[in-house]
């Protein structure tokens, strides 16, 4: 499957030209080993993977050893894995290298050797776990992966030609046509679905059936909470209480997290630990508030006031259900079709957070809950900063909106009192785009493009 990332490990690639080796991290069963694999194939004359989840005692002997007989160690490896290195033109792939740090500790030696060129995969979780015992190599490039976006997913199902017609009308602020849009919100639905876990996708191209896909996403789910288990250590109860509580947070009005909810009487400080943990296990996305709608977002980080979005919406779906009543009641075929009432709300906005944190986009909102003014008391889904910044109006304030008919009274208060910060003011919502003088309304799929 076509994905995003391909073009910018090729850009490290023709950057550094071997003077560091490239670490593709991310959340468990995103694609990070094929999509690697598939560079080697692609992008060199020959490649090799240590897969160091599975890997043999004579390729550990060979880094236990030999590492001061670069010579040695490169003729033992070519002929272990029968594959012939060529100098400058080959690739060595160290996939889940968090298994063995001692290869990642390598990573300096072999990268000043200067003869192949060498991408690391892993779990940041485990990756940051796994380094007691070694120097992390500064000779290393770290590069996000996440599940596939919108833009990725229309590219498995062979729909990119749609998806370039969005990206002409989104360019030209024109209208999608009622046609295009019923397609577009169709394929919308699919996504919401299915999501970006790559097995799942293939899963849905294959066969068709979403309780086939179903299937798979619950065994991804179980993989993460077995990682919970193995790797949180004693934060492992309070870190599942968390990751299993985040469809009900969603569901509430007031989405941030609150400890009391998951523990009575618990505050913030006794979630740090668990909280850490879901960050670098890349499993939920983390939208911080943001008490100002300044240039540096990240500078006026609330970091008591947070909220846990799944990183995969089609994730989202399977723990928001259970298996039986998924296909005893046909609720995927339903909601494909737009026949069932739920609260959209929390998927969608889900949906839009997925698509923006896969865009390089920090996610941040903005609440205040004054007490005294009623004009103070707003809150504004997410903020981001516009491509170009400029001496002012560098903001961009998001509301995300999945019913026909709703209001604009958070974004008109904040657009009124911060207005010297703002560039336009976007509506997502399931209608076709519009603009007025004041407010982008954009149709959801096109969170993607901003």
């Amino acid at each position: 499957m076509k994905r995003k990332i391909y073009n910018k490990i090729l850009q490290w690639k023709q950057r550094w030209n071997g003077r560091t080796a490239l670490l593709v991290d991310g959340a468990r069963r995103i694609g990070k080993s094929w999509i690697v694999e598939e560079f080697g194939r692609r992008e060199y004359e020959s490649y090799i993977v240590i897969d160091f989840n599975n890997v043999s005692n004579d390729i550990i002997d060979l880094f236990e050893n030999y590492l001061t007989d670069l010579d040695t160690f490169f003729m033992r490896l070519s002929i272990f894995k029968k594959v012939k290195l060529h100098e400058r033109k080959s690739l060595i792939i160290f996939d889940e290298v968090q298994m063995y740090p001692r290869a990642r500790a390598a990573i300096k030696y072999l990268v000043a050797d200067g003869r192949y060129d060498y991408i690391e995969t892993g779990s940041l979780v485990s990756i940051n776990r796994n380094v007691a015992d070694i120097v992390i190599p500064s000779e290393e490039v770290r590069m996000n992966m996440y599940p596939m976006d919108l833009e990725e997913f229309m590219w498995a199902i062979g729909e990119d030609m749609l998806y370039d017609y969005v990206r002409s009308q989104y360019e030209k602020l024109k209208p999608m046509g009622q046609a295009m849009h019923r397609r577009m919100m169709d394929v919308v639905r699919a996504y919401l679905l299915v999501g970006g876990m790559p097995q799942a996708v293939l899963t849905y191209i294959e066969r068709k059936d979403l309780n086939d896909v179903d299937a798979v996403k619950r065994n991804i789910l179980a993989l993460y909470r077995n990682d919970i288990s193995k790797y949180a250590g004693r934060s492992a109860p309070k870190v599942t209480m968390i990751f299993d509580n985040i469809p009900a947070l969603l569901q509430q009005h007031e989405k941030r997290f609150r400890p009391a909810m998951v523990i009575k009487g618990s505050r913030m400080k006794d979630f740090a630990e668990p909280m850490f943990w879901l960050d670098e296990s890349r499993v939920v996305n983390f939208c911080f508030n943001s008490t100002e709608p300044s240039v540096g977002l990240a500078l006026n980080k609330e970091f008591s006031k947070v909220k846990l979005y799944m990183a995969d919406t089609g994730l989202l779906i399977s723990m928001a259900f259970d298996s039986r009543e998924l296909e005893k009641d046909k609720v995927y075929e339903k909601i494909l079709r737009g026949k069932l009432e739920f609260n959209k709300g929390m998927l969608i906005e889900n949906l839009v957070a997925q698509i923006l944190c896969c865009n390089g986009h920090p996610l941040f909102y903005y609440t205040c809950s004054s007490r005294d003014n009623a004009e103070d008391r707003m809150e504004i889904d997410f903020l981001i900063r516009k491509k170009h910044v400029t001496s002012r109006h560098n903001i961009c304030p998001i509301e995300v909106k999945s019913s026909n008919g709703y209001t604009l009274t958070s974004l008109n208060k904040f657009r009124r009192k911060f207005a010297s910060y703002l560039d336009r003011s976007i509506v997502l919502h399931t209608k076709d785009l519009m603009v007025t003088d004041e407010i982008v309304y954009l149709p959801v799929y096109m969170a993607g493009l901003l």
